[in-house]
């Protein structure tokens, strides 16, 4: 029987909680692989058993495991005999050439300790088993080919290297956030860091449509599709933004607009938050990396909210913004050139020092709830689901 070995990390230090978050952590695999042939999701003593029908995919299926949130590592195993004749044939069946290896070591986990043999005196034997066949050199600390078997109640795994999952904790664990998603390359990875904390994130995207093209709202809709990947199931708010900056630039001095506009976003997300239960907001700020984004303007944005605003990409560096942006499949998206809320009604030199006091007396003569709550209610919502079983 071929099945997808899965193994979990930082759930395993959840004490009593634990089979709260494995729960989780298989509906969302049961999700993720609707379609695939998936016969059965068991939870053998510390880790996921996904066992293939036999018109399984098993390369679509690992590609959707490498983004699901929980697993640290997965591998395709094979149910083997609990002895030790049963386990060597096994292996020795399943070998690669000769020539493609050099050097390997045999790995043996007990979960069930009943299984009388002692993991090193199985792994030495085992070994011995694979040397004969092939005569590669052993290696424990680099070996080309790890050889595992782990040892659970009423049976055995066997799998040869492992592929690595996502880590973190399983998407909705940590509760509901809502993220800022512009069309640049900082917020959709800001996003997804959040997710793989096990929060579940509502997206919202501002947009200066008709004043602008719609380019921007295509991108964030592309970008939530790769963000929707992660965590299976996602809401796009796109909102109107244009007319609300119009008022700003009619009342507000040009080096404060930029402050302005930030802190009306912030205030409409929170208003978006409250209705979808999120506690939280977050964005892809990174300090002092625009004019925006300042110590002291970041405060005077952060005053216009009551909510705790999450910024988990405020200490990296831009190199290291985009490698992972390539990674998750979002920097192609967000180096296509489009016009955002950011080109309108922009001054050519911004505030970067914005005292509250100031901010204060820009907005005093704005309709500022009245603004918040029109935009909020304009805001298109698409949902998102993955994977779009037919």
């Amino acid at each position: 029987m071929t099945s997808i070995l899965a193994h979990y990390s930082e759930i395993a230090l959840k004490g009593k909680n634990r089979p709260w978050f494995i729960g989780r952590l298989v509906r969302h695999l049961h999700m993720a692989l609707a379609g695939l042939s998936v016969k059965e999701i068991r939870t053998p003593m510390g880790r996921i058993e996904i066992v293939l029908g036999r018109e399984a995919a098993a390369d679509e299926i690992r590609d959707r495991m490498s983004r699901v949130f929980g697993i640290a590592n997965y591998s395709v195993a094979a149910r083997v005999p609990l002895d030790f004749d049963g386990m060597a044939d096994a292996i020795v069946s399943r070998l690669p050439p000769r020539e493609s290896v050099s050097s390997f070591r045999v790995y043996v986990r007990r979960a069930d300790q009943h299984f009388a043999v002692p993991s090193p005196d199985l792994a030495r034997d085992l070994g011995s088993k694979v040397w004969h066949a092939r005569g590669w050199k052993v290696d424990l600390d680099h070996a080309d080919l790890v050889i595992s078997i782990e040892i659970v109640p009423r049976g055995a795994f066997l799998y040869m290297n492992k592929e690595p999952g996502p880590g973190g904790l399983p998407t909705g664990t940590a509760g509901r956030v809502v993220a800022l998603l512009s069309g640049g390359i900082d917020s959709p990875v800001a996003a997804w860091r959040m997710m793989k904390r096990g929060c579940h994130v509502t997206l919202v995207h501002f947009h200066s449509a008709p004043f602008l093209s719609n380019t921007s709202q295509e991108k964030a809709r592309r970008l939530a599709e790769v963000l929707t990947r992660y965590q299976l199931r996602s809401r796009l708010h796109l909102v109107p933004f244009g007319e609300l900056q119009r008022q700003v630039t009619l009342s507000v001095p040009g080096d404060l607009r930029v402050v302005i506009y930030r802190r009306f976003m912030l205030r409409i997300a929170e208003r978006i938050a409250k209705d979808a239960r999120a506690k939280a907001l977050v964005t892809g700020d990174v300090v002092g990396q625009v004019a925006s984004q300042t110590l002291a303007n970041i405060a005077a944005t952060d005053s216009a909210v009551r909510m705790p605003i999450f910024r988990p990409l405020v200490g990296m560096d831009k190199e290291e913004i985009m490698a992972q942006a390539a990674r998750l499949g979002t920097f192609g998206i967000s180096i296509v050139p489009d016009q955002d809320t950011c080109t309108l009604f922009t001054p050519r030199h911004p505030e970067t020092h914005a005292r509250r006091h100031q901010v204060d007396e820009a907005e005093a003569s704005l309709p500022v709830a009245d603004l918040v709550k029109a935009a909020a209610a304009q805001a298109a919502v698409e949902d998102m689901t993955y994977p779009v079983v037919k």
